[in-house]
């Protein structure tokens, strides 16, 4: 297996389990634990995985293939979801744990006029979008990756 073809196996996961996490896992501990709460701290728990992996995929495949780091857009998409998932990990999730325990009772249970619950929404849109953001860098990091296992693979007439 060529470099090039590993990286984009990997990103392929990363983006697999990003997927996973944003239409099957969170939609389904808001539909089956017993409160909002519970299923909020259930995917913040998952949630910081899957933002290191934001970080760590796009260094590693820069690392390991050249012409991914010859790539302007391969560059530019690396560096957009590691600044994303840095911003939402080390910045927002600490503000939402922050109001989350600050507020002493669960969000939901705030007055839809109470500031930490309008602050709380906030901070969960801008999480959203950066996960988002993320997820569209790496979709975007995929094309010259596949550009380049295409490029290293062997020709159907030679030998292995």
């Amino acid at each position: 297996m060529t470099r090039p073809l590993a990286a984009l196996i990997l990103v392929a996961l990363w983006l697999g389990a990003a997927l996973l996490t944003v239409a099957v896992v969170a939609p389904g501990a808001f539909a089956v634990l017993p409160t909002r709460a519970l299923a909020g701290e259930m995917v913040g728990r998952v949630l910081p995985v899957v933002f290191a992996g934001a970080i760590a995929v796009p260094a590693v495949v820069l690392g390991m293939v050249p012409a991914a780091r010859r790539s302007g857009l391969a560059v530019t998409a690396s560096l957009a979801a590691v600044v994303a998932a840095g911003v939402a990990l080390w910045v927002v999730n600490p503000r939402i744990a922050a109001l989350r325990a600050a507020a002493v009772m669960p969000i939901d249970q705030l007055a839809a006029s109470d500031p930490r619950r309008t602050m709380f929404g906030l901070l969960h849109g801008v999480s959203v979008a950066l996960l988002g953001l993320a997820m569209l860098a790496i979709v975007a990091l995929l094309v010259p990756l596949a550009r380049a296992a295409v490029a290293r693979a062997p020709s159907s007439g030679e030998t292995r």
